[in-house]
């Protein structure tokens, strides 16, 4: 089958978490995690067919940056059909805690 894989770059843990919700809400994917970067950035990572992944996109955008307290999307890309070498460099598999939840 083939994945797309979506990132979102937030200002704030509350944005993240906002956006992480919605996507999961609003599309079949599933979440491989919020990553802390520097000066408060977080990175929301998900993966799912290619629709999905768009559609979930859309709704964890709008989620974050609707947040209080300026909660808001820095950035955001989504890959459709990642290559092998994409995936073996980059923390983008399922692991045995997401596995369970894997879409």
């Amino acid at each position: 089958m083939l994945y797309s894989i979506g990132v979102i770059e937030t200002h704030g843990f509350p944005a993240s978490l906002a956006a992480a919700d919605a996507m999961v809400k609003a599309g079949q994917v599933s979440l491989l995690g919020i990553n802390q970067a520097d000066s408060g950035r977080q990175f929301v990572t998900i993966r799912g067919r290619v629709g999905e992944v768009d559609r979930a996109m859309e709704a964890g955008i709008k989620a974050a940056n609707a947040c209080p307290n300026n909660g808001k999307v820095t950035a955001h890309y989504t890959v459709p059909h990642p290559t092998e070498n994409i995936e073996s460099v980059l923390p983008l598999h399922f692991d045995e805690k997401s596995e369970p939840f894997r879409v």
